[in-house]
């Protein structure tokens, strides 16, 4: 028996360095199509090897990034052919966190082990990307260049908590909805204090500052509507969409004016920033910062504080990125902020009050949000983090939050009645304050306005009986993308799912409905019936989904509003109260991912 099991062993051993012998092959070059003319020039794309009737357009300079300042003309290349095969850069973000994200999943989906060590394997080999600055590039993946009809337009923002990631990640590298009639764009744009960094002296030279990442989205679209044409999509029907960070950025662009008439349509998967409470110049809640009070603080090691903006611009990036690591707490601030300009109001106030570009939406989440953040939070709510201690102590920091009556039906609805119960509770309680409350919270103000409405939840679970984390952050991915494989397993389960939801996707973007043949029908969201739709092996529509825990956290969502709006006092100087944890006002997740 002991021999059997040696050998069982070396076999699986084997099968595991062949796996990472397979996975570290360098990739087959694609096959180069006809050069084709975008406004910058011509370019030439590569054959899919997948579906040769596809053709794939990468790392093509949408905008001009300098640091700190809005983002500006695209380069030119005149009478050079660009080869746009291999994608462009990503954007200089904080070190680490992509590992550890993976190392949670394989864990959580309850991969086996030899497995797991592939895969852990594999990444802990790759060469780090290459980082840059100037890192506005995007991708298009299209079957339809030279046909007389265009294709409606689907443009994905990907997330990472506004810090990490980029639109080349593998997982948004698949054929799936462009075989289902779009032209699919995935794009960077600038992150973390490269992105959302405010300071006085930048405030100065452009009249605002901080919301350089927000700016680049809009450029990315702005370039769509030039340029998409060329490559078979039509520039009047673009939906944006995005998941996470890439969600949330879309009701971002929502509250913002600048990018009013660039999208038809809009698609969250996972996020809506309405919680959001950061101000460019001035401290509306207490223990929330200004933008510029963080930004200076941030900087005050790395520059005199009387330095002009560029002077800031002269600051090494290696510098910047080692700050990020070494103050977590200010880096949770790198979001969009309420400038007046780019950003008239929060983003929470402009939904509600029906000042956001209202269009049809297609909004949701998962039914497992938080089981990759609790660990991080150790908190039921993102308003205050490390509720530990006592049942009593945990009680009275939760009545804290949201009232003394408020907090024990929200302990009595999630089970958190008993520290044995309370962790279990309070991860089910977490997803529901970071993205479902927010959802509804969109669905129901959009619906109001008047547009067309579709809710979901996504609930499927890994198919391994070891997994962990059920319905979790960014489980849907390849759901909507086809791109199954690697940390996220499927199995033909999980196939008419896949097709069900890229179906849908695609037929929203297309019509602005998502219903269609071959689908369940999808009910148009009513706040009175308050219907969401399942999404599952069994596709379902489900009535007043967490109702009662989702009324008590939008009595608190509101009421912070209601103080946002209040707020009129400039910040004082020695405010140095702040964020207890990443992301604790924000909405955003605390840890690093690669959604």
């Amino acid at each position: 028996m002991k021999r059997v099991s040696i050998v069982v062993f070396f076999v699986l051993l084997g099968a595991a360095v062949w796996g990472w012998f397979q996975l570290n092959q360098p990739k087959e070059p694609m096959a180069q199509t006809e050069p084709l003319r975008i406004n910058q020039g011509v370019i030439t794309g590569g054959i899919d090897a997948d579906n040769p009737d596809i053709q794939v357009y990468n790392g093509i300079p949408y905008a001009t990034a300098r640091r700190w300042a809005a983002p500006s003309a695209p380069p030119q290349w005149g009478a050079i052919t660009r080869d746009t095969r291999e994608f462009g850069p990503q954007c200089l973000q904080q070190a680490g966190g992509l590992g550890d994200f993976i190392g949670r999943i394989t864990k959580g989906v309850g991969m086996p082990w030899w497995k797991r060590m592939v895969v852990e394997q594999y990444v802990a080999s790759q060469p780090a990307p290459e980082e840059v600055e100037d890192c506005l590039f995007l991708n298009v993946r299209t079957a339809n260049r030279g046909k007389p009809k265009l294709q409606p337009v689907m443009v994905w923002i990907h997330g990472g908590s506004h810090q990490t990631g980029t639109g080349s990640t593998e997982l948004y590298q698949a054929n799936g909805l462009v075989e289902h009639g779009v032209v699919l764009v995935t794009i960077n744009y600038r992150l973390g204090p490269f992105g959302y960094l405010a300071h006085p002296a930048l405030t100065e030279e452009a009249g605002t500052s901080g919301n350089y990442g927000l700016l680049d989205q809009i450029a990315a679209l702005e370039w769509v509507k030039r340029n998409i044409t060329a490559f078979g999509g039509d520039p009047d029907n673009v939906t944006v969409f995005g998941e996470s960070a890439g969600a949330q950025s879309i009701s971002e662009l929502m509250a913002s004016p600048l990018a009013d008439g660039l999208y038809q349509k809009a698609i969250m998967q996972s996020g809506v920033s309405s919680y959001n409470a950061i101000h460019l110049s001035r401290s509306p809640l207490p223990g929330v910062r200004s933008a510029e009070d963080v930004g200076e603080e941030f900087l005050s090691t790395l520059a005199d504080s009387a330095a002009t903006a560029d002077k800031l611009r002269a600051i090494p990036s290696g510098a910047i990125v080692s700050r990020i690591d070494s103050r977590p707490d200010l880096a949770a601030y790198f979001l969009p902020n309420v400038d007046g300009q780019i950003l008239p109001e929060a983003i929470g106030e402009a939904i509600r009050d029906d000042t956001i570009n209202n269009v049809p939406v297609l909004v949701g989440y998962n039914s497992d949000e938080a089981t990759l953040f609790y660990d991080a939070f150790k908190s039921p709510t993102i308003l205050k983090p490390n509720i530990t201690g006592t049942l009593e102590e945990r009680e009275a920091a939760l009545a804290s939050v949201f009232g003394q009556n408020s907090a024990k039906a929200l302990q009595a609805l999630y089970g958190m009645t008993s520290l044995a119960t309370w962790d279990k509770g309070a991860t089910d309680m977490l997803g529901d304050d970071l993205f479902g409350v927010h959802t509804r919270f969109l669905a129901r103000h959009n619906t109001e306005a008047g547009q067309p409405t579709w809710v979901y939840q996504f609930t499927r679970t890994p198919p391994s009986k070891r997994q962990t984390l059920g319905a979790h952050h960014a489980a849907e991915i390849p759901f909507v993308f086809g791109s199954h494989g690697g940390i996220l397993p499927a199995n033909d389960d999980d196939m008419p799912l896949t097709e069900a939801m890229q179906t849908y996707w695609t037929n929203f973007a297309k019509t602005g409905n998502p219903n269609g043949k071959g689908v369940p029908d999808w009910p148009k969201y009513d706040p009175e019936r308050d219907v969401w739709l399942e999404l599952n092996h069994e596709i379902k529509p489900v009535s007043g989904l967490r109702a009662r825990k989702l009324d008590i956290l939008e009595e608190t969502l509101n009421d912070r509003l209601d103080l946002i709006v209040g707020a009129d006092l400039p910040l004082m100087a020695d405010d140095t109260s702040g964020l207890s944890a990443p992301g604790a006002s924000s909405g955003e997740e605390p840890l690093t991912d690669s959604n």
